[in-house]
């Protein structure tokens, strides 16, 4: 009988311990790879920067972080350039040299066509996340469905009604690597989550799942938003009213 409650008072400082882990540990590695960042930063533009401009010259500790924000400041400043015709000539001269020199042209246009298409609101992202049969029949995978565009691989393989469409595959729990693949969008099985909530559940390697709303359809097959508790007002009146027909209204 005396066992019972060591018991548990072992399974509460678990529990305590266990909470406090999974308050603790998000925190210290955000703050971890935030002040890394931080310090990557500030390693290469502070000695840059003339000493009689930098705060470390005059108080007896540095300043974390001063490096950040001078840069922040100088891009935002070349974007400002770059926007009127003065600094889009200078970029296109920039460009014309680079465009060159063998080696370094082909690493220049790959990075920036990479940085054009995550960075621009163009729609050229991913689209939707899905699912696709792999490595075997049975065994789905997690992937990232891109926009639908007229390639040379759609004229080589496109069926009739059924175009092949380049879906990305990430790695788990690193979502930056993975394979690109072509698949027939019959194939693919098109989810509702987001592409914020698949990167989440591909990091925490399924661990983290976002929350599946049910949804409710009205007469007319519409899909109502919301709680199915609360659904909208009017939003099962109103289909109902518009199916009368003329031999069911009232005659006057």
């Amino acid at each position: 009988m005396s066992d019972a409650p060591r018991t548990s008072g072992m399974t509460r400082l678990r529990n305590y311990f266990l909470t406090g882990f999974i308050v603790c540990a998000p925190l210290a590695i955000t703050a971890y790879i935030a002040w890394s960042f931080i310090g990557w930063v500030d390693s290469w533009v502070k000695p840059y920067i003339p000493a009689r401009y930098s705060p470390d010259t005059y108080l007896p500790f540095p300043v974390p972080g001063f490096g950040l924000i001078v840069a922040l400041i100088l891009i935002t400043l070349i974007g400002f350039m770059t926007a009127n015709i003065v600094g889009r000539a200078i970029v296109n001269f920039g460009e014309r040299l680079l465009g060159r020199m063998p080696l370094v042209r082909g690493i220049y246009g790959s990075l920036k066509q990479i940085f054009q298409t995550v960075l621009s609101n163009k729609g050229d992202m991913f689209r939707q996340v899905g699912l696709v049969e792999y490595p075997r029949k049975g065994v789905w995978s997690l992937v990232f469905v891109a926009s639908e565009k007229e390639t040379e691989i759609n004229r080589k393989l496109d069926r009739e009604g059924d175009p092949m469409i380049a879906v990305f595959m990430p790695c788990t729990p690193n979502p930056t690597t993975g394979f690109l693949m072509y698949v027939p969008k019959s194939d693919i099985v098109l989810l509702d989550m987001t592409i914020e909530d698949g990167a989440r559940l591909i990091v925490s390697a399924g661990l983290v799942a976002p929350e599946v709303k049910p949804k409710m359809v009205t007469v007319n097959g519409e899909p109502i938003e919301g709680d199915l508790a609360n659904p909208p007002l009017g939003a099962l009146a109103q289909p109902a009213r518009k199916s009368r027909t003329a031999s069911s209204r009232p005659n006057r």
